[in-house]
């Protein structure tokens, strides 16, 4: 017999027995979830962290620093010049070359002089003795007291005239006044030369003064006596100068304070007139703590850094003191032990899982 079925009826056995296949696979799917789940096989996602570098912040020694500019300064520095209108008649010295103290250095002509004194020495010999045979004479009441007062008179007279003309001989003589180095000579024999002609300059370079300036927020720190260093453009060594004065007021126009240093020069390699760079030393700690300057966060509100804890990043924020190309100092926010990141800042948020490459 055959059994013939209608068409709706046929699609409602095919839903039916599909409706009972899914659910059937369902049932097995979640079966076997749970199965494997009390045996611990599922893995939960894995966690990504994200390679950083860092350091462990730990006091240490900084030295606050100001830099300023300066100039160096000779320690005697004068122009030798002549007093008189005379012709040079002999130049005693190089240029260049080394002299001490009361070393002949010009000889003006003095011939005249020479012989104006010579006169008035011949004169002194008469006066002298008309002096002596009054003085006795007036002793025994054998002339007026005026006769001998008018011849004393002449004699200190004519000795004041000597001393006079002695000056004046010793000024055609110019010597160095102190110890230094002579400069460019300007004269040579059988110039004329008037007053204050300058005939050469002489400089003390035996220690060297650094003149500097600082600002008036720093005035009160730069104490006499204090110690700091300072480069020239012509080498690369670091010189130490000492503070030996301070000006007694600020500047009105620019408000700095006039400070100055000496440092010995005993190879004669520091000239004056070359500009110097000083690090001035204002403030020494034993307790500071220094990180890299990347590791500086920037915002509006300040700054911060990425801490570790717990290998989790979390923000903290700072106060900074004293910086320079490669560390700063942080003042507040930071305390000895913590783990600052310093790389991969940007691919790190407050809670990112975090494994350090390198730890110093």
């Amino acid at each position: 017999m055959n059994l013939v079925l209608k068409q709706p009826l046929v699609k409602a056995i095919s839903y039916v027995l599909g409706f009972w296949l899914l659910a059937f696979t369902i049932e097995a799917c979640v079966s076997k979830a749970d199965d494997l789940s009390e045996k611990g096989v599922v893995s939960k996602p894995a966690v990504v962290y994200t390679p950083v570098d860092g350091i462990v912040v730990q006091p240490g020694e900084v030295r606050e620093e100001l830099e300023v500019t300066g100039s160096l300064v000779a320690n005697q520095q004068v122009e030798i010049v002549s007093e008189l209108t005379r012709k040079v008649v002999r130049v005693n010295v190089k240029e260049g070359s080394k002299v001490q103290k009361g070393t002949l250095l010009f000889q003006l002509d003095d011939a005249d002089l020479q012989a104006q004194l010579e006169r008035f020495r011949q004169q002194e010999k008469l006066a002298l003795l008309n002096e002596e045979r009054l003085r006795d004479l007036f002793a025994n009441e054998a002339i007026a007291e005026q006769d001998y007062d008018q011849a004393s008179t002449n004699l200190k007279v004519l000795q004041a005239q000597i001393r006079e003309l002695q000056v004046m001989i010793d000024k055609t003589r110019i010597s160095a006044p102190f110890d230094g180095q002579v400069g460019i000579i300007n004269v040579h024999p059988g110039s004329i030369v008037s007053v204050n002609t300058i005939l050469t300059d002489i400089e003390d370079n035996s220690v060297i003064k650094v003149d500097f300036s600082v600002p008036e927020k720093y005035s009160h720190v730069i104490s006499q006596g204090s110690i700091h260093s300072f480069t020239v453009v012509s080498d690369e060594k670091e010189y130490q100068t000492k503070v030996i004065a301070r000006a007694a007021s600020l500047s009105e126009n620019t408000r700095t304070l006039l400070v100055r240093a000496e440092t010995p020069n005993p190879n004669g390699l520091l000239l004056p007139g070359q500009s110097a760079r000083l690090k001035l030393a204002l403030s020494t700690s034993n307790e500071a703590l220094a990180v890299t300057s990347n590791a500086l966060i920037p915002s509006s509100g300040g700054y911060s850094v990425y801490v570790s804890r717990k290998n989790a990043v979390q923000a903290v924020p700072v106060e900074i003191g004293q910086r320079n190309e490669r560390s700063v100092i942080i003042t507040q926010g930071l305390q000895k032990g913590d783990t600052v990141i310093t790389s991969n800042l940007l691919r790190l948020v407050p809670g990112s899982p975090v494994q350090f490459v390198t730890l110093n």
